[in-house]
Formats: structure tokens, sequence, C-alpha cells
């Protein structure tokens, strides 16, 4: 299980940018987020805008899923959680980086927002890569098999 978990955090770091997936009244959205993690206190961040809206949506529902996807190696990852938004000037100091860079001009930018996800738990696959995967699918597609596709794993966070 610390095998799992640990792997969960590599495909996190591995990967970087992932779909934040909320809810805004009835409807799912989904947005690209450059992901932040901290592995020993096992929470994830993202610097947001304040009207980008994901405030008011996390504060009617705090419940997230976060979609990462790397297809050159067919892995794939699914973190769900609870998420806050926060005025944490330090941390946002503490996360801004390059990809920051592309909205706000310095960390010290007043519309910049906090988003701490806490994950519940993770779900992976890893599959053998993508030229492996079309040669399993196209072999099980003329036989009556399934083709073995990796690994799956779900982790409680």
């Amino acid at each position: 299980m610390a095998h799992d978990e640990e792997r969960v955090w590599e495909l996190v770091e591995k990967i970087g940018i992932c779909m934040l997936i909320s809810r805004d009244g009835t409807d799912l959205r989904a947005r690209p987020m450059a992901a932040y993690f901290d592995r020993d206190a096992h929470l994830l961040y993202f610097l947001t805008d304040a009207e980008s809206h994901k405030e008011e949506e996390i504060a009617r529902d705090p419940h997230v899923a976060l979609a990462f996807a790397d297809t050159s190696d067919q892995n794939y990852l699914s973190i769900s959680g609870t998420a806050e938004v926060s005025n944490d000037r330090d941390r946002i100091r503490q996360l801004w980086s390059t990809p920051a860079k592309a909205w706000w001009d310095n960390p010290d930018d007043p519309s910049i927002r906090v988003l701490k996800i806490t994950p519940k738990d993770a779900q992976y696959w890893e599959g053998p890569g993508t030229v492996v995967s079309y040669i399993k699918m196209a072999a099980a597609a003329v036989s009556s098999a399934r083709p073995d596709m990796g690994e799956n794993r779900k982790v409680n966070l």
C-alpha cells in the first residue's frame, strides 16, 4: 500500500498538469491547472484567480476531482478530495513559479488565491506504453480475449 501511495505522488509530479473538476450548480466544470503538492502533508495546491468563480463553486460544494493523463506512457491518475480557497499570501509566494507568470505579473497580485485540495482517494492506471497498447488492442480485436492494458490500483490517501 505504501508503494501505491508513493506511485500516486510520482504520477502527480511527473504529469504536473491536471483537469480540475468542480460542481457549478448541477453542472460539472473541468479546467486545466498546474498542480503543486506537499507529499509529506498529503496536500495538493493550485494558484487560481479570485475572478474565476472557483471560490463560489467550492463554497457551495467542496468536493472535487483531479484527472491527470500521461498519454505518451499510457498512465492515468484520478484523485478525489475536498477543496478550500484561501488568500494565504505566504503560500502564494511559496508556490510562485513560471506557469503562474502567464496569468499574473508577480506573487503580490491581490487577485491570486490558493486552492488547497485534501485528497481522499486516488485511482491510477498504468499501461504498457502507447505502441504496445495499440498492438494489444489490435490483437484483442481479432480474438475473443480482452487486452491486458496494465495495472489499476485504488489508493486511500
